[in-house]
């Protein structure tokens, strides 16, 4: 009984030392953050930088609160713009690189037709694609799933490839079946890599969103920013930005816990 309250007791005492640690860890990009806001203030007052080149922070925070509902009211289309074209980008990437991995013949197929897509710029895709689909949902998730389509098919044809041959050698000993050795073997190889596929796309789609909808839109975050510019709102446009940003750091944030919970272990120290 000694034992298990000292137990207790010694966890009790850690516990704000751990939280003291993680904030400690935390405080350089805070104090960073903090002296570019103060920066970027410094520069507006000193050099007397007009509001519709360059808004001060304090203006920025006050379109915030002016602009509230506005901005809200943009910010939904583009995140359901975002996360379908998210999940619809990287699920055709994840089931066509299990394609290659499994079919040399279309890897050597499809493969090429993948890089030459990905070579054309967005920007110039956007609208042909409007042009085919109108100025709907239908293309602004369609570009948002591209821009994230490609890092995650390179990412995770590597990942199914970077098995140990030891590892695969003794499955076929054990008699294992292709079935077995995807799910027990490949999959679990392929997770590091295709988390960090989908940090870049949790990004990436944002923007593809955004670009969709400078294209063909009266909605959404993109539009308001076309909207806010050429109106020379600049604090709403600086706001705008911002929220776009606070947009792709969520879905950042949440692919991040997602790996966390699936990838348990960790790889061995290098000494």
């Amino acid at each position: 009984m000694t034992d298990i309250a000292e137990s207790r007791s010694a966890d009790t005492h850690s516990a704000p030392y751990a939280w003291f640690e993680k904030s400690r860890e935390k405080l350089p990009a805070i104090v960073a953050v903090i002296g570019l806001l103060v920066l970027w203030q410094g520069i507006v007052w000193i050099f007397s930088v007009p509001t519709y080149m360059a808004p001060s922070p304090f203006e920025v925070l006050g379109a915030f609160r002016e602009n509230a509902a506005i901005l809200v009211s943009n910010f939904w289309p583009t995140f359901f713009e975002a996360l379908l074209g998210f999940v619809c980008g990287n699920l055709v990437a994840i089931l066509l690189a299990v394609l290659f991995v499994h079919s040399q013949t279309a890897e050597r197929a499809f493969y090429p037709i993948a890089v030459f897509i990905n070579t054309i710029p967005i920007i110039a895709v956007a609208p042909i694609l409007v042009l085919i689909f109108g100025n709907g949902l239908a293309p602004k998730i369609i570009i948002a799933a591209l821009i994230c389509f490609f890092p995650t098919l390179v990412n995770m044809v590597r990942g199914l490839k970077a098995v140990n041959p030891a590892t695969l050698d003794l499955m076929r000993v054990l008699s294992a079946t292709n079935s077995e050795v995807f799910w027990k073997v490949r999959l679990q190889s392929s997770l590091p890599f295709l988390f960090a596929a989908l940090k870049i796309a949790s990004t990436t789609c944002v923007i593809g969103a955004i670009v969709a909808e400078w294209i063909g839109s009266n909605f959404g975050l993109g539009a308001l920013i076309i909207e806010a510019t050429y109106n020379f709102r600049s604090p709403l446009l600086y706001a705008t930005v911002f929220t776009a940003a606070l947009l792709a750091v969520c879905l950042f944030t949440l692919v991040s816990f997602a790996e966390r919970y699936f990838i348990r272990w960790k790889a061995p120290a290098v000494h």
